[in-house]
């Protein structure tokens, strides 16, 4: 767990600087969760908020897993330093994302088009939402909602080798996304405002735009782990 902490740190700070693309994503979401319950039952609002997240995180989680199950297929073959390079650079497009530099990463959705199809009809089931089961359930099948920056961080993940430590990353990019939505979802406009400054987001993505350049295969990494 120590040699992946690095990375860790990584999935947090991509999913907490990210947060404002999951607003995007998911914002509306929060609206239908939320809309109905009055300021005043706020802690009935703060279990929907929850059970929707946990089940989101849950799925997040799930698919490192299974995408983890591939990279450690591959851990052991040519493949692993081109999987390796493509984690590299992907990570440099997410800190380049982050950092309002540039969006490109965002192309990459409509690789889920075909699989959300299937699923989206399945979330009317849970609609509206007036219990924590069903916000978990309605969170689980949100989580496979079409996301260039999920998918890119998952495909990241995934260049690990270990199908136990891509859950893991996932699990800390998911937990990275908490508290721009449950702020979002209560109300607490501070810290979302807080979360989209400029200084923070370039902040943010120049630590991921480094840490991918040290997981680039190369002798500059000597160099980097020496600063």
């Amino acid at each position: 767990m120590t040699e992946l902490a690095p990375q860790l740190l990584s999935a947090l700070i991509l999913g907490l600087l990210g947060g404002g693309h999951c607003l995007g994503m998911c914002g509306g979401l929060m609206g239908a969760l939320t809309l109905a319950i009055p300021a005043e039952r706020r802690a009935r609002r703060l279990r929907l908020l929850l059970g929707y997240n946990l089940g989101r995180i849950l799925s997040y989680a799930t698919a490192g897993l299974l995408l983890g199950l591939a990279g450690w297929a591959l851990a052991s073959s040519p493949a692993a330093l081109a999987l390796r390079v493509l984690a590299a650079l992907l990570l440099i497009a997410m800190g380049l994302y982050l950092a309002g530099w540039w969006s490109g990463l965002t192309r990459i959705e409509a690789l889920g088009g075909g699989l959300w199809r299937r699923i989206q009809p399945l979330t009317r089931r849970f609609m509206p939402v007036d219990s924590p089961a069903k916000a978990l359930l309605l969170g689980a099948l949100w989580g496979w909602l079409p996301c260039g920056l999920v998918y890119s961080t998952l495909l990241w993940a995934a260049s690990q080798g270990d199908a136990l430590d891509s859950a893991v990353l996932m699990l800390g990019f998911g937990l990275g996304t908490l508290p721009v939505l449950l702020a979002t979802g209560m109300a607490a406009e501070r810290l979302t405002a807080l979360l989209r400054r400029r200084g923070v987001r370039t902040a943010g993505g120049l630590l991921v735009i480094l840490f991918g350049l040290w997981t680039l295969p190369g002798p500059h990494q000597h160099w980097l782990m020496g600063h």
